[in-house]
């Protein structure tokens, strides 16, 4: 007898937490979440970018459109900054990444470039591809991003290719540890 009345009962139970699960109040889809646990931070200081702050604000924007396991931010005042960015009267010149959030690395935005006629946000992108952890791809055509300098004078692209862009997901995929350590060699990009 007890057990005709509990079986229909704990059928019941099952049932409305069932319900009850279903209906409890979404956050976010594990996707999302996945996502942003995956997402490194790094933020860039242009304080001292001089005349090229304009174009290394494009090439971040470049960046961040093109990439979602990290994202460039501009560094609060106080706060310091992964990637610093400094205007100089040499050639444009990088340290290689991959780099980490505590770690440091410098773009020099090296007026030497615009002064021949390469474009400053192409070179900013190309400079902060270095920082992401991409070395020079040389020679190579305008469509890379990282040929640099051997894209020609009349090269403007400043979007990192799907070979690019697929590296540095994966330097990044999985948040703080990433897959390589930064390498600190100093890139100059010269043909």
């Amino acid at each position: 007898m007890l057990r005709r009345v509990l079986t229909p009962l704990l059928i019941a139970l099952c049932a409305l937490a069932l319900t009850l699960v279903g209906t409890a109040p979404a956050t976010a889809a594990p996707a999302e979440q996945s996502q942003s646990l995956r997402q490194t931070v790094l933020y860039y200081d242009a304080s001292r970018a001089a005349e090229y702050t304009s174009a290394v604000s494009s090439a971040v924007r470049v960046w961040n459109s093109s990439v979602s396991n990290v994202r460039l931010e501009p560094a609060s005042a106080g706060r310091r900054a992964e990637i610093r960015i400094i205007a100089d009267n040499g050639w444009p010149r990088a340290h290689l990444g991959p780099v980490r959030p505590g770690g440091q690395v410098t773009v020099w935005m090296g007026r030497q470039g615009t002064a021949e006629g390469y474009d400053a946000v192409r070179i900013a992108a190309h400079e902060l591809g270095h920082s992401l952890g991409l070395p020079d791809v040389k020679p190579g055509p305008c469509s890379s991003l990282m040929s640099g300098s051997t894209g020609g004078v009349n090269c403007t692209n400043p979007y990192p290719n799907a070979s690019e862009r697929s590296r540095v997901e994966a330097y990044y995929g999985s948040g703080l540890t990433g897959q390589h350590a930064t390498d600190g060699q100093l890139l100059v990009d010269h043909a």
